[in-house]
């Protein structure tokens, strides 16, 4: 799969021996370099999601699922996968001075994670903010008591096991989607960086952490 990062939008190409959707098969066929592909050319951004270790073994996957697609989310990419300590390292390097980093790396790692792709269809609100929206606050507890419909107040326990992640902004979401889904090829030529800053369990000990608010 190629992804082609336009201004403010991914373009996405898929193989053509990929599985195909019904969304997929609505798009146009061309040849890239010798070879057939079927391109999947989207004028819309992206955001990556993750239901963490912790909602995973707890059963929760399709119920959460389900409530991003009520909500209006258009899951490109469901993918089930492990973390890689090495990945996650990366993926969190900008937490790396944190008290909390080493914790948060090891529940990462601890079991399978699901991997979506989110894209929205319907609603005015960019992806990457609605995504941050439905999931609440970072902190479950604070979730409940401030956003009690969000979806780390409800799945969520205490912090690091708050279900889900989510991109911080459009910069963050393309760099997230680059490391999780490094067959992605993505190309700035000619475009302008995106506004604002911007890729599945047994659960780790829970005992009591403390982690900064913006702690995904």
């Amino acid at each position: 799969m190629r992804v082609e990062l336009g201004q403010d939008h991914l373009h996405f190409a898929l193989i053509k021996d990929a599985p195909l959707t019904n969304e997929d098969e609505r798009f146009s066929h061309e040849k890239d370099n010798g070879e057939d592909e079927d391109v999947a050319s989207l004028g819309k951004t992206c955001t990556l999601a993750i239901i963490k270790p912790d909602a995973v073994v707890h059963g929760n996957t399709d119920e959460l699922i389900m409530k991003i697609q009520e909500a209006g989310f258009d899951i490109l990419t469901n993918e089930e996968r492990t973390m890689t300590e090495a990945e996650m390292r990366l993926f969190y390097q900008h937490r790396a001075g944190e008290e909390a980093f080493e914790k948060l790396i090891h529940h990462m790692c601890s079991g399978p994670s699901h991997l979506l792709i989110l894209t929205r269809t319907e609603g005015v609100e960019d992806v990457v903010t609605a995504w941050r929206t439905l999931m609440g606050p970072c902190d479950p507890d604070v979730a409940r008591r401030e956003q009690p419909d969000s979806l780390r107040a409800q799945y969520g326990t205490q912090m690091p096991f708050n279900a889900v992640h989510g991109s911080q902004d459009r910069k963050d979401a393309n760099r997230e989607l680059a490391l999780l889904f490094p067959s992605f090829k993505f190309s700035d030529e000619g475009t302008e960086a995106p506004q604002g800053g911007q890729v599945q369990g047994v659960v780790g000990p829970t005992e009591s952490l403390s982690f900064p608010k913006n702690m995904d």
